[in-house]
């Protein structure tokens, strides 16, 4: 079989297109070159960097397939960068790698596979696949739960799952890197990507405010609309910050409420923090359509978030309503709300 890897220079990816053309498939590797490395208005972190490029060749040279490099620049601009300016913009805080993961790494990526006459996509996502009695496609947890990426991948469809393939989806990183040393793969030890690959240094308000245009200062209120402060943008906030709010009250306060069209941000206790209910638009199902009636989940509101017991309800126009057994604190717009049965992933969608 024919399969292309995208090789991001990272250790996961190496040994997953090693492992691949060890058994007997015929692999070619791909890097997405993201951004415009020249643009000194951009600094751009430890993902998709030149080295990182460089160490993708180097790689495949070693496994003796070829390689060649994608350039996405316009595409991660308009689909991954812009809703990121977009989102932040409109008092919501985004999670950009959703969008890079399942529109530029499977959606993209399948277009180019296919041209090459490629069957499918291997990526070195921990997640796994499996096929059930139905012959539908199930998306599960990677087996090492402290690099799961599944949550990143809820978006994917039965049409990308068909041609998607984690080979070290059922490996723990340590073994993935024991793999890589014993191969003579020259990134075994290369550290993981810890960051936003544009915002190398968490700032993410710079970011924002190189193309957003206009005075975009505003009001820090309490729950009673009193006025405690003012603040030079709600796209430096998040739901649930307590730190840099910049008023001094004698108490712990928490930013609780976002209101970009007025400019306010609301802050509150701790307690005013917890939602039992909330709604999600643009579900996708991994099963392919939504289920006729309310389903039993765990439902992780964050990526370092405990999936939490729920019922989610399905709606209309890709909606669906989640009901907390309990409530959980943060629910967070803009984020993604991933269902759970186990370890299995049902789907997901952004959080009103």
């Amino acid at each position: 079989m024919r399969i292309v890897v995208a090789m991001s220079g990272g250790v996961d990816s190496s040994v997953a297109a090693a492992l691949l053309v060890e058994g007997g498939h015929d692999v070619i590797g791909l890097s997405m070159q993201l951004y415009d490395q020249q643009q000194g208005d951009r600094r751009f972190g430890t993902c998709c960097t030149l080295d990182d490029l460089s160490d993708a060749r180097r790689v495949a040279h070693h496994l003796g397939i070829p390689h060649y490099i994608v350039n996405l620049e316009d595409r991660f601009a308009e689909t991954v960068l812009a809703d990121f300016v977009r989102e932040y913009a409109r008092g919501r805080t985004p999670i950009p790698c959703v969008h890079c993961n399942s529109v530029l790494k499977f959606d993209v990526l399948l277009e180019r596979a296919v041209g090459l006459g490629a069957d499918a996509v291997a990526t070195g996502h921990y997640a796994r696949i499996e096929t059930g009695p139905d012959g539908r496609f199930r998306l599960f947890r990677g087996l090492d739960t402290t690099k799961d990426q599944g949550y990143f991948l809820f978006g994917l469809t039965q049409a990308q799952l068909a041609r998607a393939q984690f080979p070290v989806g059922a490996l723990r990183k340590a073994d993935v890197r024991r793999l890589a040393h014993a191969r003579g793969i020259s990134v075994a030890q290369k550290p993981d990507s810890q960051e936003i690959c544009f915002v190398p240094d968490g700032d993410y308000a710079a970011v924002v405010e190189r193309h957003l245009a206009g005075d975009r200062r505003g009001l820090v209120v309490g729950g009673d609309g009193r006025v405690l402060g003012r603040h030079d943008g709600v796209h430096r906030f998040t739901i649930g910050q307590r730190k840099g709010l910049g008023i001094a009250t004698g108490e712990a306060l928490f930013v609780v409420g976002l209101d970009a069209e007025r400019k306010t941000v609301t802050v509150g206790p701790r307690s005013a923090l917890d939602r039992p209910v909330f709604t999600v638009s643009r579900v996708n199902w991994i099963a392919g359509a939504a289920p006729f009636a309310p389903v039993r989940a765990e439902v992780q509101i964050r990526h370092r978030h405990a999936a939490a017991a729920a019922v989610v309800v399905p709606g209309a126009a890709e909606t669906a309503r989640v009901e907390f057994d309990l409530p959980q604190a943060a629910v967070t717009p803009g984020q993604a709300a991933v269902f759970y049965a186990g370890d299995e992933i049902l789907g997901g969608g952004w959080i009103d």
